[in-house]
């Protein structure tokens, strides 16, 4: 795709030369997540494919989509920073992201505010805190009130657990997997014996794993984690001697490519790539062969909706900011509900799709598949 400049500093910042907003120049979606680290690999690589593929049938009204990806390194303040530039640009007219809810929160005030704010769509931002939080933005992924209560279910259900430990990172998205879980957990007769609290950074977990233990064991232990880190608890259980049945929620997809340690782990998902239907078929083979064998995550899949979305808004609405939020704002009421690859995206009053819930995958092999659909 050709781009105007790029300017780079400490944080990625966004300069257009003279034309970039030419009216039968590219049409502009901004696209911000981590890109730099592995969580973000198949965002990028499925919002390129649905973009290419859109181009190919004409673009929209004659028009090239133009992507303008901003790496926002995971961080608040570099999400800040992303975001910000991405406003200041008047070519950008919507944006795709952010991947994780902590850099989402951080910056859904600078998409909403201002004289010219813009829509921005996550795929995989689940805090339930976010919900309304501002009418410039919407999500396509199910909310940690469905993870929790899923893990919680199949916990008591079909592992038939009755205690369970938790290690949750201690941010927005841990600890809401972490209050959800614990809530439903409990509700359906479980005990939750322990709760602790770990940071990314955090060097061993071994000490709450030792506890746990010395407090008689648990059925079940849920990993409210990231994969880095979940891999690190996975590590000292196998020293420790520990084989209890490991869950965890959507910041665990990609635990798969950690080999013999993450065999059996189960893990709650908005997506998973062998969930059936002619467009999700079609959407793993062109992923597979546009990117050597690889397959899409939840993260990408919501990314090549969010995409294909945003351009029948801007084919019926034309690129205008305002106008682009409003036609969103209507999908599902005022416009049919777009058909994605990831299942029907219909959003209620607040922006959150709120028929879309979780299945639950298990690693097998190396890949994570389906076990339990909802």
């Amino acid at each position: 795709m050709t781009r105007c400049p790029l300017l780079a500093g400490f944080v990625l910042a966004l300069a257009w030369t003279a034309g970039c907003g030419a009216g039968d120049g590219p049409i502009r979606i901004g696209v911000a997540g981590p890109f730099s680290e592995p969580r973000g690999v198949s965002m990028r690589q499925a919002a390129e494919l649905a973009a290419r593929e859109i181009n190919a049938r004409g673009g929209i009204g004659g028009r090239t989509l133009e992507l303008v990806f901003a790496d926002d390194s995971g961080k608040d303040a570099v999400a800040v920073r992303v975001a910000e530039a991405l406003v200041a640009d008047p070519s950008v007219v919507a944006v795709v992201g952010h991947l994780t809810s902590a850099a989402t929160a951080a910056t859904i005030g600078v998409y909403g505010s201002g004289d010219a704010p813009v829509a921005v769509i996550s795929p995989s931002a689940s805090d339930p805190d976010l919900t309304g939080v501002s009418p410039y933005f919407f999500r396509v992924c199910p909310t940690d009130q469905s993870h929790g209560p899923r893990l919680a279910q199949w916990a008591r259900q079909a592992l038939r657990a009755r205690t369970a430990g938790v290690i949750y990172v201690n941010d927005d998205y841990g600890r809401g997997v972490r209050r959800a879980f614990a809530a439903d957990f409990s509700r359906l007769g479980g005990t939750v014996l322990e709760e602790d609290p770990t940071l990314p950074a955090t060097p061993t977990v071994e000490p709450y794993l030792a506890r746990m233990q010395q407090r008689g064991g648990l059925d079940v232990l849920l990993l409210a984690t990231e994969v880095g880190l979940a891999e690190r608890a996975l590590g000292e259980m196998a020293r420790l001697g520990l084989a209890w049945p490991v869950i965890g929620g959507d910041a665990l997809v990609g635990i798969e490519r950690s080999g013999a340690l993450a065999e059996g782990i189960r893990v709650s998902a908005a997506y998973l790539p062998d969930g059936g239907g002619a467009r999700n078929e079609a959407f793993v083979d062109a992923y597979g062969r546009a990117f050597r064998g690889q397959r899409p995550d939840h993260r990408g899949a919501g990314a090549y909706d969010i995409v294909g979305l945003l351009a029948l808004a801007l084919r019926d609405a034309g690129p205008d900011r305002r106008a682009v939020r409003d036609y969103l704002a209507g999908v599902g009421t005022e416009h049919p509900p777009f058909e994605g690859v990831t299942g029907s995206i219909a959003f209620d009053e607040r922006g959150d799709v709120a028929a879309r819930t979780a299945v639950i995958g298990v690693v097998r092999s190396g890949r994570l598949v389906i076990e339990a659909a909802p």
